[in-house]
């Protein structure tokens, strides 16, 4: 009987240690592949952002259309352009005043120099082309992509969102872990239920995470 009972005891012991490893070692390794996930999303958002800031100061808004916004970036080109400062006198004022000098006027001029492609200035490769696509491997899904406009102050301004659920980048993972990391709002992390940048309802190109996003070496 002691035999057994120091058997029984052992197991008993060995199941306990495993649980209290798991309960150690589950989040620990959860939130390690969640970073790498949410890090590779990021990027793509970040592409996102910057094609459609593109979109916006050539064409004057934004695009919800993926197909537009890689159309877009495969012919679009920025103007590089240089600014001239002319000063002369301003011989109306001056002659009212009975001066010969003492009033001037400023005027700048825009010269356009030259043109470079958008594609070669943002992203220097053809990612742009799969930046639509969740990064995520084996998970099969787009990010959802919206723009419009919305009045604020009297003025119209142009809006956009991109976004994929949480639950889409942490797919396959601990469904109860899953669950905690989408009620989140830590502002180190990803706040809210879903990895986002740009915004419906507010005049925002930022995304919904926290600066350790943005200062790693991403790209």
């Amino acid at each position: 009987m002691r035999l057994v009972i120091q058997i029984i005891l052992w197991i008993v012991i060995i199941f306990l240690g495993y649980q209290l490893y798991s309960s150690i070692s589950g989040p620990y390794q959860f939130n390690k592949e969640k970073e790498v996930r949410y890090q590779k999303v990021i990027n793509n958002l970040k592409d996102i952002r910057d094609a459609e800031l593109a979109h916006q100061e050539i064409a004057g808004g934004f695009t919800g259309s993926f197909d537009s916004l890689v159309r877009f970036i495969d012919t679009a080109q920025f103007a590089i352009t240089q600014r001239r400062d002319s000063v002369y006198a301003d011989v109306e004022k001056n002659k009212a005043y009975g001066i010969d000098e003492g009033y001037f006027i400023t005027e700048s001029l825009i010269d356009t120099l030259s043109f470079t492609p958008v594609k070669d200035s943002l992203y220097g490769s053809d990612r742009y082309k799969t930046m639509m696509n969740v990064p995520v491997e084996g998970v099969d899904a787009k990010f959802d992509l919206k723009a419009g406009s919305m009045m604020k102050n009297g003025s119209k301004y142009s809006v956009f969102e991109a976004s994929v659920p949480k639950e889409v980048v942490l797919s396959g993972m601990d469904k109860e872990l899953v669950y905690q990391e989408k009620q989140a709002n830590n502002v180190d992390g990803v706040r809210g239920d879903k990895v986002q940048v740009g915004s419906m309802n507010e005049i925002n190109t930022n995304g919904n995470w926290g600066k350790s996003y943005d200062s790693a070496n991403n790209q």
